[in-house]
């Protein structure tokens, strides 16, 4: 359709529903616009690249009561756009509008459901007037540069079921009136300066959560044992933190990663039914979008956000040694628990966690042998244990001798492979495995004839000493006659048996 803004609209006059999205429109909206249709419930620009500003007169044209309205994915901006107050949804995300958003506090608010002003680059402080939202499921207004304080009339909001903050400037605690968020299923706020303990709330009061992300805020003290009521979660993220103490062994009441991924519930969607007399509205199926920190690098989550169940704790000064209890989460996918300060073994049921495909305890304290249970995880791609005091033999296996030895730097006592140490029974064992050099066998050569030949010198000077010492006495003293030849005989067993053992020792360095 495009790249031009489509002209055959100026003749279309009673339209209630337009979608023009994914239509590779790359104009401005003609001021024309303003003349076609004054009857719209329903507008769709998304997904295009249209330029400019979103003209205010656009908000005239909706009549009907709970339009929706969808402008994402374009290169709209300037300030945020007139819009129509009684709107039950509104996307505005993935454009460049810039400054504050004040003008939600204008709006009616009553219908909002569904609010997304997400990666654009609006700022200033969230406005106190969230009272009146109160049918709003959704709220996204993450990669913005929004600063100060999560106003305390956001708590308002108690059909909330999707909160995503993240990626902006907000400071200060979190509020305690979002325990009121009962309904909530997904909280996202990492990429912020959010301080404080986290709050004990949490799995009080959201039950419901399945995605939990506080990663990169400024959060400090113990990680709360009511997380553990939190029977829904399947994303749990409170990495690069403050976070000190020991990991809580109530982990497994985690039920949701205690059980193998479901294939039935991919995505976490939310559908709405625009609330009007006309039937010819289609139904919004709203999909949640989480960022998540996979593999060292930042991802989205959508259509497959069901099927990541993950923990990090990692860049926190967590102690101690890892529950067991951790072991029981046989649907993880991801466990990085890296840059803390634990201490103790690998335990063994670590090969329970079939699904895991991402796993890193790097940067710890962990001491002794890698489990061979390890090398059973045929799904794990990614792994890295460097920089721990890990010890012994690597265990044998595809999978562990597949990653790069770099996974396993900083164990100096770790040996075989994919490292280059090898372990002292690899070194000693005989047979074809090792093969000398030419000139490794020439000095081991000369070093056994040395030490045949000098043992036998030896022996040798000291008899004839000791023989013409002894003899020569004897000749004076017949008592001592008897002493010397009981000498000879003790002499003569004893070199017979040093002779016989030191030859055998001779043939059998020559076979080897």
């Amino acid at each position: 359709m495009g790249p031009h803004f489509p002209k055959w609209l100026q003749t279309q006059k009673h339209f209630s529903v337009l979608d023009i999205s994914s239509a590779g429109i790359s104009d401005s909206i003609p001021d024309w616009f303003s003349d076609t249709s004054h009857k719209l419930a329903d507008l769709n620009f998304s997904h295009n690249q249209m330029t400019g500003r979103f003209p205010n007169y656009i908000s005239s044209m909706f009549i009907l009561e709970s339009p929706g309205i969808d402008i994402s994915s374009n290169h709209l901006e300037g300030p945020s756009p007139s819009l129509p107050s009684n709107a039950f949804y509104i996307d505005l995300s993935k454009n460049k509008f810039s400054g504050p958003i004040s003008f939600l506090c204008s709006f009616s608010g009553q219908n909002l459901v569904y609010l997304d002003l997400s990666s654009n680059l609006l700022s200033g402080k969230l406005p106190d007037c969230w009272l009146q939202f109160n049918m709003l499921r959704i709220l996204n207004l993450a990669n913005n540069n929004f600063s100060g304080k999560i106003p305390n009339s956001c708590g308002y909001l108690q059909k909330m079921l999707t909160l995503s903050l993240h990626h902006n400037n907000f400071s200060g605690e979190l509020p305690s009136l979002l325990k009121n968020f009962t309904h909530l299923r997904v909280v996202a706020l990492e990429e912020n300066s959010i301080s404080g303990n986290i709050p004990a709330w949490i799995g009080e009061s959201l039950l419901n959560l399945v995605v939990l992300d506080l990663r990169s805020n400024r959060f400090y003290g113990k990680i709360p044992f009511q997380l553990c009521h939190l029977a829904d979660i399947q994303i749990l993220d409170l990495s690069l933190n403050n976070i000190s103490g020991n990991i809580p062994k109530c982990f497994n009441n985690f039920t949701a990663m205690t059980q193998e991924r479901s294939y039935n519930s991919s995505a976490i969607t939310f559908s709405y039914a625009v609330p009007s007399r006309t039937t010819m509205l289609p139904v919004h199926i709203f999909f949640d979008i989480v960022l998540l920190t996979w593999k060292g690098s930042e991802y989205e989550y959508k259509n497959t956000l069901g099927l990541v169940k993950s923990v990090d704790l990692s860049s926190n000064k967590l102690g101690g040694e890892v529950p067991e209890e951790i072991m029981d989460l046989v649907g993880l996918i991801g466990l990085n628990l890296s840059r803390n300060n634990l201490t103790g073994y690998i335990t063994p049921k670590i090969g329970q966690l079939q699904s895991l495909d991402f796993l890193d305890l790097s940067r710890n304290q962990f001491s002794g042998g890698i489990p061979s249970s390890l090398s059973q995880v045929n799904r794990l791609s990614v792994m890295d244990l460097s920089h721990n005091n890990l010890s012994g033999k690597i265990p044998t296996g595809t999978q562990l001798q597949s990653f790069n030895a770099s996974v396993y730097d900083g164990n100096p006592e770790l040996c075989g492979l994919p490292l280059p140490s090898k372990c002292w029974d690899e070194e000693s064992a005989p047979g074809p495995a090792i093969t000398k050099g030419r000139d490794d066998a020439d000095t081991s050569e000369d070093e056994d004839q040395f030490i045949t030949l000098g043992f036998f010198v030896t022996l040798i000077l000291g008899f004839i000493v000791g023989f013409w010492g002894v003899c020569g006495t004897q000749l004076l003293n017949n008592s001592w006659k008897h002493c010397f030849y009981n000498f000879l005989t003790v002499t003569k067993d004893w070199l017979y048996v040093t002779a016989v053992v030191n030859i055998g020792k001779i043939q059998q360095k020559m076979r080897s």
